[in-house]
């Protein structure tokens, strides 16, 4: 809102969610400034081509994923249907209709990944990279975050709950590092990639040390 788009479209299939941040962006929408509230599934190819059809978006900032590690080890083609198949379907629509950016929103645990969740967002870059090549008037691109502090599935919140009620906090390993990073940090990491990618690249954010979640539950509870 700051760099005062035309438009803001949010893209969201949870209309509880999509609720909550309309009425959030609102409160601090200027004058002249137009912001849609759109209901849709990346995945559902029909309602995305209706999407891009009607609004012509020049900027995609591809947030949607499931990125929950251990339901993804449960329910892997689920993560392969959201997080590569949809990305690179929505990449396609993107590249059809001449979108001028597509930043993926991807993960640390593409790395070397270990985890179905990692792999499936790795197959996304990897498919965002061949979009590029495929595309020229559009440039793609992916940045990699850390945990986002306070985000949604963040750890973080799942602590302070469980400390609330008394605990038990529950650690997966005790040997288990996150690299964190705040909100701010992460959405100037998008909004930066997105004007100096030239197309292919792979932003990551110098998150410093990663931090062990068993120091972090700790301290959690030491400070409550």
């Amino acid at each position: 809102i700051h760099y005062r788009p035309e438009c803001l479209l949010m893209v969201e299939r949870s209309e509880f969610a999509l609720y909550t941040i309309d009425r959030e962006v609102r409160k601090s929408l200027p004058d002249g400034m137009e912001c849609f509230p759109v209901i849709a599934d990346v995945t559902d190819e029909e309602r995305m081509e209706c999407v891009f059809d009607r609004f012509k978006p020049e900027i995609v900032l591809h947030a949607a994923a499931h990125k929950h590690v251990p339901m993804m080890e449960y329910n892997p083609g689920e993560a392969i249907k959201n997080n590569s198949l949809g990305t690179y379907q929505l990449g396609e629509i993107a590249g059809k209709h001449g979108v001028d950016t597509f930043v993926l929103i991807s993960t640390d645990k593409a790395v070397n990944s270990t985890s179905i969740m990692g792999a499936s967002k790795r197959c996304a870059e990897i498919l965002v990279q061949e979009l590029d090549a495929r595309y020229n008037a559009s440039t793609f691109l992916a940045v990699r975050f850390g945990n986002v502090l306070g985000s949604t599935g963040s750890v973080i919140p799942l602590f302070r709950e469980q400390i609330h009620k008394g605990g038990p906090v529950t650690v997966t390993h005790k040997d288990v590092t996150r690299y964190f990073m705040t909100i701010p940090e992460a959405t100037q990491l998008v909004l930066k990639a997105s004007t100096m990618g030239k197309g292919s690249e792979i932003f990551v954010l110098d998150m410093g040390e990663p931090v062990k979640i068993l120091d972090l539950a700790r301290q959690m509870i030491s400070l409550s």
